[in-house]
């Protein structure tokens, strides 16, 4: 019996196909070495392209709602590593985690403007962000003749049509590096690759080395020089689009974003979806909030009656984190006492107690350790 082998011929003992079937890659490109993912249609190509923590904003420990921010300050209010740095703005906002993101996301992050600010001073600013650390950016060899392109890529959406900036901050080396992006009320991707940067390296430690900040508001120390999108430079004046759009014109204004991947190379790649579970670790280095029915277990019963409290984290924290604990002590709020706080436990002991309240429980308890 004779096998026929069609479209296909023998070489050193290679099957080499002349045609590739319905269910073939095509239209794929291979550059450098590397499969472009979006390319070949086939999803996420491997784990940890994506430098971003939540960027698909599933993880919310503080809170998955905040009324009445835009106070001066740096702070940390809803989705887990995702900052607000606001200054000197009378604008206001509230902001969510909310149920409205694009085909594949569940969640997004949303700013709602309550209170309008048209009289934009000079040293004005709102920046939403997210600090890395320098032993965590590594991988992009920036100071070096090998430095590495940066790619930048998000869903986002408004009430209305707007310009807003992108930016990449080497914070150990006071440079920037810019671009703006149109918003408009339909969910659209945002792609941008930032040039690579051979001046300045990142320090190799767990401090805040690259930021990446969206500007939604700026006054003219931020504004005022002449603009020019993917350079990195160290002009305080130019790190702001000339086309910006103030978040704070109208209490209409709204912003909702999603998606938020930061990776090697020039090329964006399909959203790396992790799963819950590993999104709350990695946001639990910088801050975790455990369930509030946790009881104290008693490590010792003195005849004061004090209980030792003793706490595992379950990850190491980047640092010792800064703590914030009361308890339930008979029917009122207590402060632990003596802690010693370290990157992987708390240890403290109760007040003294009386016999009638001996299962004391947490009514707080915030391990703080952001950059």
């Amino acid at each position: 019996m004779t096998t026929k082998l069609r479209a296909a011929s023998f070489q050193d003992g290679a099957v080499t196909t002349t045609k590739i079937a319905a269910d073939a890659i095509t239209n794929a490109k291979i550059a450098d070495g590397a499969v472009v993912a979006n390319k070949l249609g086939i999803g996420q190509i491997g784990g940890r392209r994506n430098i971003i923590i939540n960027g698909a904003m599933q993880v919310a420990q503080r809170s998955t709602s905040v009324t009445g921010l835009g106070a001066d300050g740096s702070t940390y209010d809803t989705l887990d590593r995702f900052k607000n740095v606001v200054g000197s703005t009378a604008g206001r906002f509230t902001q969510t985690q909310t149920a409205d993101g694009p085909s594949g996301f569940a969640n997004c992050l949303k700013i709602d403007v309550t209170t309008a600010d048209t009289s934009i001073a000079a040293g004005e600013y709102f920046i939403l962000g997210q600090y890395l650390e320098g032993q965590d950016v590594q991988q992009l060899k920036k100071g070096t003749s090998d430095a590495e392109k940066v790619t930048v890529s998000f869903y986002v959406k408004g009430n209305a049509s707007a310009t807003y900036t992108l930016e990449l901050e080497d914070s150990d080396n006071s440079r920037y590096n810019s671009q703006e992006f149109s918003v408009t009320t339909s969910w659209t991707r945002v792609t941008k690759t930032f040039v690579a940067d051979t001046t300045g390296a990142f320090d190799d430690d767990n401090a805040a080395s690259l930021r990446l900040n969206i500007w939604l508001h700026a006054g003219s120390n931020f504004t005022g020089g002449t603009h020019t999108d993917n350079v990195w430079h160290t002009t305080g004046n130019q790190r702001v689009g000339d086309n910006q759009t103030s978040i704070f014109d109208s209490t209409d204004r709204t912003f909702f974003i999603t998606g938020v991947q930061l990776e090697v190379g020039s090329q964006a790649t399909p959203f790396e979806h992790r799963s819950f579970g590993e999104e709350l670790n990695l946001a639990r280095r910088y801050y975790y909030q455990p369930d509030l029915a946790l009881r104290m277990i008693s490590m010792l019963l003195r005849p004061d009656n004090k209980r030792q409290f003793q706490h595992f984290f379950p990850v190491q924290m980047r640092a010792d984190p800064t703590a914030t604990t009361t308890y339930d002590a008979d029917g009122s709020s207590a402060t632990l006492t003596s802690p010693v706080v370290g990157k992987d436990q708390f240890r403290a002991r109760t007040d003294a107690l009386s016999t009638s309240n001996q299962d004391p429980r947490l009514t707080a308890f915030k391990m703080d350790a952001e950059l």
